[in-house]
């Protein structure tokens, strides 16, 4: 998948999957224009078909894995 961050429009929680209504973690800009956005299970699930439409594909799904750090962390 090709992945593209775009820091001046992150996704938000506002954000939602086009598919079910889940908070969206990957925005898919159509060759065509327009674009799509997807949570992670589902932006997983269409990738192969995606990738064929795609001019650009915003992966946010790493911030499902990413852990902060804890309060405690920050005084070390």
């Amino acid at each position: 998948m090709t992945t593209v961050l775009t820091p001046a429009s992150p996704l938000t929680a506002a954000d939602r999957c086009d598919r079910c209504g889940a908070q969206a973690y990957l925005r898919v800009v159509l060759i065509s224009g327009g674009e799509l956005l997807f949570c992670a299970h589902h932006g997983r699930k269409f990738e192969p078909e995606l990738k064929k439409i795609a001019a650009e594909i915003q992966d946010e799904s790493g911030r499902l894995t990413d852990t902060p750090a804890s309060a405690g962390d920050e005084e070390r």
